[in-house]
Parts: structure tokens; C-alpha cells; sequence
């Protein structure tokens, strides 16, 4: 643009080519300019000295002044008799090294690994929890131990007990492992942060079972979705108690409750099949009956069916906690 200023200027001058071509003729002046060095800023007589400034930083980052801002440092080194500069410089020094901010050395939160299980089959991946069930009286409750296996979404253990401790997980992981059969190096055992989970009693089990631990990042409830979901269902069934009388009711409901979930309840993650069928391997068959009776539906009447011949879906291929992202939708 300036080119042509210059060229159209010599012909009509340069008041009607920058009227012309709508140009500030200050603006081309100064692009005519040569662009000149900044001078560099003169050091005062009085302004402190290297030395002087690093003696002053190493103070504000003592042990003893880390936590104080420079005005309280300034203020408690005048008490003692000492001047090292005015509170205002000591904010200067700092903003050099950009330090004007919390310079203790806090402790950072480390970054957790999101646990991704994979089961295909029953007695693969186990996911454990402990919720409360309320007592007679307020303050009081009977906790409630559930292990649930993901795939089949069966429940094959609890216990109602006094108390949350680790010895008596202990006890109940390995009652279900020895009903379930579970052979060294099969399960993968997930579980949330809490005391319980992560006690001494129940790691040793766990090394001596050879059953892999895994534990849900804190404060992440989405990593025990299953015992969670679970936990959900039992406390919205219609005859589930406000408070239970006695530890014998809490045992006796959830006796009734876990064998309704387990052989009768039609679960929504598992196409409406029963969690005991998909865990004893019958879920195939019922598949195939069912199959068989929509085929006679359709049969009787195709034009119910707009979308053709039904297909009657049966357990999942797979289930997982946090499934890993499909790098395909990255790109």
C-alpha cells in the first residue's frame, strides 16, 4: 500500500492520493520512518546490586519468610534492626524470577490411572462395595457387603455385619472365591478407596488368592458403576424399610431382595435376561426360546414387525469399567 501512495503521490500529489486511497498521511510518514533500537534503560545510581538482589530473594524464600508476603517480611526485619530495601522492590525482585505468588513447596495431587476392565466372561472382573442400611434408631446402621460380578451383573456374596472392617471383606472375598471356584491369576478384584477395601487383611488375601486388585480413583464414583447401579435397584424397591428393627431384619430383606435380583429380576444391561442365566451360561438357550417364539409372532403377523424378521439380542459379548477411547474418534 505504501508503494502505491508513493508512485500515485508523485503524479497527483500526496495530499489527494492519501484522499484517494482513504490513508492517513501520519501513517505513512512513520512507515517512512527507520525503526529505531530502544534505548536500553539506564541503571539508577541507587538500585541494588546483584549481590544485593539475590540476598534479598534467598530471605524471601526462607523457611522462616516463605509464608509471609514482603510487606510482613519488610515490617519484621525492621523489629530486628535490618533494612535490606523497601517492601515495594522486594515485589520487584520477585516478579523477576515470577514468584510473586505462594512459594511454599505445596504438596500436588498426583494423577491418578483411570482403571479400564475388561470381562467376556463370568468370574472375570468382581466389583465390590459396602453401603448402610439404617438401624432402629438414628446413629445406628447394619452394613450391607455386596460382590457383584460385572458380566453377569450376579451378586456372589454378601454379608450384614456390625461393622466395616477389612477381616471380615476378607472373609466374604474368600467364601465367594471358593464357592465360584476361582482359579489363581483369573479375577481382577475392583473396589473404591475406603478403609475396608484397601486394609491389610484384605491385601494379603488378595497376594495369597493371586487375585489382581484394582481400586476406583478418588472422589470418582463412575469407577464402580456396577456395585453403585446395584446398590440403587436395592434402595428403590417398594418394600425397601426406612429402618430395619434388628440386624436378624436387615439379613432376612436382604435375603429375599438378592434372591429376587439374581433369578428373577429381567436386568436392562443384560437384554432383559436374568443375572443367575447369564452367569451359569444358560442365557444361549433362553435366547433361542425366545427367538423361537417371536419367529411364530411374525409368522402370524410380518405386519407388526415393520423392520422384518425380530431379532432377540442375548448377553452382551463384553462389559467394561471405563472402556478405553476409540482413537478413531480422535481424528
Amino acid at each position: 500500500m505504501t508503494g502505491i501512495v508513493t508512485s500515485l503521490s508523485e503524479r497527483v500529489g500526496m495530499v489527494k492520493a492519501c484522499c484517494v486511497l482513504n490513508m492517513a498521511r501520519s501513517r505513512l510518514y512513520r512507515r517512512r520512518q527507520p525503526l529505531l533500537e530502544p534505548r536500553p534503560r539506564p541503571v539508577q545510581s541507587h538500585a541494588l546490586t546483584l549481590t544485593e538482589r539475590e540476598a534479598v530473594r534467598a530471605t524471601l524464600n526462607s523457611e522462616r519468610f516463605m509464608d509471609l508476603s514482603p510487606r510482613q517480611v519488610y515490617a519484621s526485619l525492621l523489629d530486628e534492626g535490618r533494612s535490606l530495601c523497601h517492601w515495594r522492590t522486594m515485589y520487584r525482585v520477585l516478579a523477576v524470577y515470577a514468584e510473586v505468588r505462594e512459594r511454599r513447596r505445596l504438596r500436588r495431587h498426583p494423577v491418578y490411572q483411570k482403571p479400564e476392565l475388561l470381562a467376556t466372561a463370568p468370574n472375570q472382573v468382581w466389583s465390590w462395595d459396602i453401603t448402610a442400611l439404617r438401624g432402629p434408631s438414628k446413629w445406628t446402621s447394619f452394613p450391607l457387603y455386596v460382590v457383584l460380578d460385572i458380566y453377569s451383573r450376579c451378586v456372589v456374596g454378601w454379608m450384614i455385619a456390625e461393622v466395616e472392617t477389612s477381616e471380615l471383606a476378607a472373609q466374604l472375598i474368600a467364601a465367594s472365591a471358593h464357592t465360584q471356584g476361582i482359579q489363581p491369576d483369573q479375577l481382577t478384584l475392583h473396589a473404591d478407596n475406603g478403609a475396608p477395601m484397601r486394609g491389610k487383611a484384605l491385601r494379603q488375601l488378595l497376594v495369597d488368592l493371586n487375585i489382581l486388585k484394582s481400586h476406583s480413583r478418588p472422589h470418582t464414583s463412575d469407577d464402580n458403576p456396577f456395585s453403585e447401579a446395584q446398590f440403587k435397584t436395592l434402595k428403590y424397591r417398594p418394600d425397601f424399610p426406612a429402618r430395619f428393627a434388628d440386624i436378624e431384619a436387615a439379613r432376612a430383606w436382604a435375603r429375599g431382595f438378592l434372591r429376587w435380583y439374581n433369578d428373577e429380576h429381567y436386568h436392562s444391561g443384560l437384554n432383559l435376561l436374568t443375572p443367575a442365566s447369564v452367569h451359569a451360561g444358560s442365557a444361549a438357550l433362553i435366547q433361542q426360546q425366545r427367538q423361537a417364539v417371536m419367529a411364530t409372532a411374525y409368522a402370524t403377523h410380518p405386519d407388526r414387525f415393520r423392520r422384518g424378521h425380530p431379532q432377540v439380542k442375548g448377553a452382551p459379548d463384553d462389559v467394561w469399567i471405563n472402556p478405553p477411547q476409540s482413537t478413531e474418534n480422535l481424528s
